[in-house]
């Protein structure tokens, strides 16, 4: 998923599970930084403070998706998060064909997303608790849309024999299989969803492709981003009940799915920042029950948290220290994924016999 689905479909999906404007904002913001969040190592304080900071993302045609440790500390438990097959955890290997990439590869809702998003309710009274729902939002949403593939190189990552099968009109004569060789894919790493591009971040899309394994599969784009929304309000319903036991749980009502869905398959731009633009207009025109309201997002720049944090976005070798930044937002967020990281990969996927920290 990328930017209108992570940051705008996120600001929505939480205004309909009862957040404020404000609470909904972070939570949107975080569940996108997730994605742009890809720089690690020490920041330095003129006053000999330091913070020390994890990446939850790599750039696709970065050096390190070659490296196993990395990508078991990245891309694991902040976007292919392993699904063991569904299954409970004292489920024998011999169930997932004894083969332990099938305990790797991601599944939408797995019983392992329902025991992240636990975790996240269960921290929701730390000073980064928001953070760390936004964080787990993203991972959570990411479960439907990068559903069979692994956060690891491996054959099943394989993609062949891609097309379009509800002829969208964005692809030319050559379809999906023209778009990929036009991209170079086979030069990509069979890592996560890199030889499959963009295809199961456009909301518009109905496609089917071969993996590695020979298997053939079928993906409607459209109506698995509609149940991820659902789930996704459901799950923060679920974290305010936690406090509030009138909150009820159920999902995103009928007429605010129809404008959900709408833009899902009316929106056909293949970059997501066309298509974000396009999900903060309709936002800030009332489209939704809780009426207009502006919210935007800056990756970097002035009004980036980062910048808000440390003074500026520019990498630095020395920021000038403020009480304030032990509060901020950037601050918080990193403290989110660090925490997020550390009980995703030590805690709870342990249970599952899979070792990846």
């Amino acid at each position: 998923m990328q930017l209108d689905f992570h940051h705008a479909v996120t600001y929505v999906a939480a205004r309909l599970a009862g957040f404020p404007h404000e609470k909904a904002d972070i939570i949107a913001y975080a569940a996108e930084y997730v994605d742009d969040a890809t720089s690690s190592g020490a920041i330095c304080f003129d006053n000999k403070a330091m913070y020390q900071r994890i990446s939850s993302a790599h750039k696709t045609v970065d050096p390190q998706n070659l490296n196993d440790v990395e990508n078991h500390l990245v891309w694991l438990p902040f976007h292919f998060l392993p699904g063991n097959g569904n299954l409970p955890a004292d489920t024998p290997l011999d169930a997932l064909d004894g083969r332990f990439i099938n305990k790797m590869v991601c599944s939408p809702d797995s019983i392992v997303a329902q025991e992240m998003v636990a975790a996240a309710i269960t921290d929701r009274h730390k000073p980064y608790g928001l953070h760390r729902l936004g964080v787990t939002m993203h991972v959570y949403a990411d479960t439907w849309a990068h559903q069979g593939f692994a956060g690891v190189l491996h054959d099943v990552n394989e993609v062949e024999d891609a097309q379009e099968t509800n002829r969208s009109g964005v692809f030319d004569a050559k379809g999906l299989a023209g778009f990929l060789g036009r991209v170079l894919d086979d030069a990509l790493p069979p890592l996560g969803h890199g030889r499959a591009n963009v295809f199961p971040d456009m909301p518009f899309l109905q496609w089917e492709y071969r993996n590695g394994e020979g298997a053939v599969k079928t993906r409607d784009n459209t109506e698995l981003f509609c149940q991820a929304a659902d789930a996704m309000c459901r799950r923060m319903q679920e974290y305010r009940r936690a406090d509030d036991p009138q909150v009820a749980v159920t999902g995103i009502g009928a007429a605010d799915m129809a404008v959900i869905r709408e833009q899902f398959a009316s929106l056909k731009e293949v970059d997501g920042r066309d298509r974000h633009t396009s999900w903060l207009q309709i936002i800030a025109a009332g489209r939704f029950s809780f009426g207009p309201v502006q919210i935007a997002y800056a990756e970097d720049g002035k009004n980036s948290w980062k910048a808000q944090a440390l003074g500026t976005s520019t990498d630095m070798p020395v920021y000038r220290y403020t009480e304030s930044f032990l509060t901020s937002n950037w601050k918080l967020f990193h403290d989110a994924v660090q925490e997020h990281r550390l009980t995703v990969l030590h805690d709870i996927l342990p249970r599952y016999g899979i070792c990846a920290g």
